[in-house]
C-alpha cells in the first residue's frame, strides 16, 4: 500500500476529488456535510489501474483547522497538492506549501481542478512552477471531479508517483504517530494512523507514549488494514489497531506507538532549518512532527542551525522532520532536520557557537545518522543505545570498534590502554608490597563504562588479568630486604613442617604484619587461613594426601595427630578444605574426604 496526503486552499475540491478517485466520502462528520467544509481528517483508498492500493488522508483547508492539516500530512510520504483552475493560488496554498517544503517532501502530483469551470492552463504553469521551486518535482493534471473529466489520466500520474517512491524497511522500528482514537462495541480501543516504518502484528506488545500522561504497554489485539482484518501490516500503510486492556479516553491524537525498548526519547534536539530563521523571531512556537503538536522554545546556534526544547520527551532520531510554526502571525515559519537527538548540554559562554561548528559536517549529510561522529564525540556508546538513536550497527565505520555490547571510539580505546599502563606504573611504584590492582580500582582508574571490558584493554596495554586483579607481567609483590630474609626462612621451615604454621610473635618478630603478608599471599609465596594462620600454597594438597589415607570418617583430633599439627592450624585448614569442597563435615566432630 501507498499513503498520499492532499494539500491546497479552502473549498479547491480536495474532498471532491477524493471521492471521485475513491468513490468513498472522506468526510465522515456531520457538521462537515452541513458546512461543506472539511473539519477534520479524511480517509478513503483505491487500487490504481497498476494494481496499486493507495490510501488518502483527505486534510482540511480551512487556515483554523491548520493543525490538523499537519496532522495528517506530517506522517505522509507524499502529497497531491491540488489547486482549483478557477481561484488559482491562494493563501491557504501558500500556507500548506511551506508545510510541504519544511517536511522536506520531494515526491507527489498537482492536481487542478474544476477545470469545468476555466481553463486550467495559467493555473497549471503558475502552480508547477511554485511547486517546483520548492522542491517538488510532480506531474501535473487538469481534473474535473463533477464531469470525471481527467481523473484517468490523474490515475496514470498516482500509479507512477507511487511506483517511484522509496521502499519502505520492513525491519524497521515501529514508530506510529496516532491521528484518530475511538471505542467499538465488543473490540475495545481502537487507533489509526500511517504506519510509515516497520511491521505489526496481532499479538505485537507495543509502548504507548502519551502526552502529559506516563506511558503504558498495550497488545496488539487486532489489525484492520482498507477495512479489511489482517494478521500482519508492514509500512507503509494506514491502519487500525485494536489494542487491549486501554479505554480509548486515554489514547488522543499526538500520541505514539512505538516498538517497546527501541527508541530514544528526548525532550533536546539540534535541527538545521530551512529557510533560516531570523534572530528576531519568537523564540516559542509550535512544532509540528508527526500528529503532534506542541509548544517548543527555539535557541538560535547559527543562522541555519538551533536548538529545539520540547516541554516532554519525544521518540526522535537524525534525519526526522519538525514544522516550527508561529501561530501569532499564522504563517510556516520552517521546516527543522534532526540533526542529533542526544546532544550535549550547553553550558558555558561560546558553546553555542562551538556546536555549531560541531553540526555543520552532519548537516551536509542531508540528516543521515553518522554514527563514527556520535561515537568520537562521547567516545563510548552503548550498541542498545546506537540503535535507539537510530544508527545501523552491523557495518561499522573503520574508527569504530565493537567490544561486546560497546562501541569505542579508535581513539578512546588507545587512550584507555595507555592510562591504565601509566596508572599501573605508578602503583607499582607507590605499592611495590601489591603491585597489581583490583578489576573495580583499574575500572574506575581508567574510566571504562563496563568491568567487562578490562581483559582486552589489558591485552592492549601488554598487562594480564588474572584472579581478578589486573598487573604488570613477571612483576610479583617485593618486600623489604630484612623482611624478604626472613620470609624465606619461614619458607623453608614450612617445606620442611609443612602444618606448624608460624605463631604470631614469629610473623611479628619477622616484620611480616598484615600489609606483609597481603603482599606475599598475592605473589603466591603464602596462604593466610585466617589473618594470623599462614602456611605454604601447597598446604592444602599435601594435607588431602595425608587425609585420604585415613579411616573415613576421621575426627578433628585424628586429622590433628596425622598432619602432626596444633588445633590453632587444623581447624582452619579443615574449614578450608570443607570450602573448597574437597571434604565433607558430618556432624559436630566427623568429617570425611569427598570421593
Amino acid at each position: 500500500m501507498h499513503v498520499l496526503a492532499t494539500a491546497g486552499h479552502v473549498d479547491h475540491g480536495k474532498s471532491a476529488l477524493v471521492r471521485a478517485l475513491t468513490g468513498i466520502e472522506p468526510d465522515r462528520w456531520e457538521e462537515e456535510h452541513r458546512r461543506g467544509l472539511t473539519i477534520d481528517l479524511g480517509y478513503a483508498w483505491t487500487t490504481l489501474p497498476t494494481g496499486a492500493e493507495v490510501a488518502f488522508v483527505d486534510v482540511p483547508g480551512h487556515q483554523r483547522f491548520i493543525g490538523n492539516m499537519l496532522a495528517g500530512l506530517g506522517p505522509a510520504p507524499a502529497v497531491v497538492f491540488v489547486v482549483a483552475a478557477d481561484e488559482g493560488w491562494r493563501q491557504q496554498s501558500e500556507e500548506h506549501l511551506a508545510a510541504v517544503r519544511a517536511l522536506g517532501l520531494r515526491h507527489g502530483v498537482l492536481a487542478v481542478t474544476r477545470s469545468d469551470l476555466a481553463d486550467p492552463t495559467a493555473t497549471l504553469a503558475d502552480a508547477r512552477q511554485r511547486l517546483e521551486s520548492a522542491g517538488l518535482q510532480c506531474e501535473a493534471v487538469a481534473v474535473s471531479a463533477r464531469t470525471g473529466e481527467g481523473i484517468g489520466e490523474l490515475k496514470d500520474a498516482l500509479g507512477r508517483l507511487v511506483a517511484a517512491l522509496p521502499a519502505p524497511d520492513p525491519e524497521a522500528r515501529v514508530r506510529l504517530w496516532v491521528d484518530r482514537s475511538f471505542t467499538i462495541r465488543g473490540s475495545g480501543t481502537v487507533v489509526t494512523g500511517t504506519l510509515g516504518q516497520g511491521r505489526v502484528a496481532v499479538g505485537d506488545h507495543l509502548l504507548l507514549s502519551r502526552a502529559g500522561d506516563s506511558d503504558v504497554e498495550v497488545t496488539v489485539r487486532g489489525l484492520q488494514s482498507l477495512e479489511q482484518p489482517r494478521e500482519a501490516v508492514g509500512a507503509v500503510a494506514r491502519v487500525a489497531i485494536n489494542l487491549r486492556g486501554l479505554g480509548a479516553e486515554h489514547v488522543r491524537r499526538g500520541d505514539v506507538l512505538l516498538a517497546a525498548g527501541r527508541w530514544h526519547r528526548t525532550s533536546v534536539v539540534d535541527v538545521t532549518l530551512d529557510p533560516p530563521v531570523a534572530r528576531e523571531a519568537p523564540a516559542r512556537v509550535m512544532a509540528h512532527v508527526g500528529t503532534l503538536a506542541l509548544e517548543t522554545r527555539v535557541r538560535p546556534l547559527s543562522e541555519r542551525l538551533a536548538r529545539l526544547t520540547f516541554p516532554r520527551p519525544l521518540p526522535l532520531q537524525a534525519g526526522d522532520r519538525v514544522i516550527l510554526r508561529d501561530p501569532g502571525a499564522q504563517t510556516v515559519l520552517a521546516g527543522a532536520r534532526v540533526l542529533d537527538a542526544d546532544p550535549p548540554e550547553l553550558a558555558r559562554r561560546g558553546a553555542a557557537q562551538r556546536r555549531a561548528t560541531e553540526l555543520a559536517p552532519l548537516a551536509e549529510r542531508d540528516g543521515i545518522p553518522d554514527l563514527a561522529h556520535e561515537v568520537h564525540r562521547r567516545g563510548v556508546l552503548a550498541v542498545a543505545d546506537a540503535v535507539a538513536l537510530g544508527h545501523a550497527v552491523d557495518a561499522l565505520p573503520a574508527e569504530v570498534l565493537r567490544r561486546g555490547q560497546w562501541l569505542v571510539d579508535e581513539q578512546t580505546w588507545q587512550g584507555w590502554s595507555t592510562t591504565l599502563k601509566a596508572v599501573l606504573d605508578e602503583h607499582v611504584k607507590a605499592h611495590p608490597m601489591q603491585p597489581t590492582l583490583s578489576l573495580e580500582a583499574a575500572r574506575a582508574a581508567t574510566g571504562l563504562p563496563d568491568r567487562e571490558l578490562l581483559p582486552e584493554v589489558a591485552a592492549a596495554a601488554g598487562l594480564e588479568v588474572a584472579g581478578g586483579r589486573v598487573g604488570i607481567p613477571g612483576v610479583r609483590a617485593s618486600l623489604e630486604p630484612g623482611v624478604e630474609a626472613a620470609l624465606v626462612q619461614i619458607e623453608q621451615r614450612l617445606a620442611a613442617h609443612p602444618f606448624t604454621a608460624p605463631e604470631q610473635h614469629e610473623l611479628d618478630a619477622a616484620g611480616l604484619g598484615p600489609r606483609q603478608l597481603a603482599a606475599a599471599e598475592s605473589a603466591g609465596r603464602l596462604l593466610r587461613l585466617t589473618p594470623e594462620v599462614v602456611l605454604l600454597p601447597t598446604a592444602p594438597a599435601r594435607a588431602m594426601r595425608v587425609l585420604a589415607g585415613m579411616a573415613q570418617p576421621f575426627t578433628t583430633s585424628e586429622a590433628r595427630l596425622a598432619l602432626e599439627s596444633t588445633r590453632r592450624t587444623v581447624i582452619p585448614l579443615l574449614e578450608h578444605l570443607d570450602g573448597r569442597g574437597w571434604t565433607r563435615r558430618l556432624d559436630g566432630s566427623h568429617r570425611e574426604v569427598r570421593r
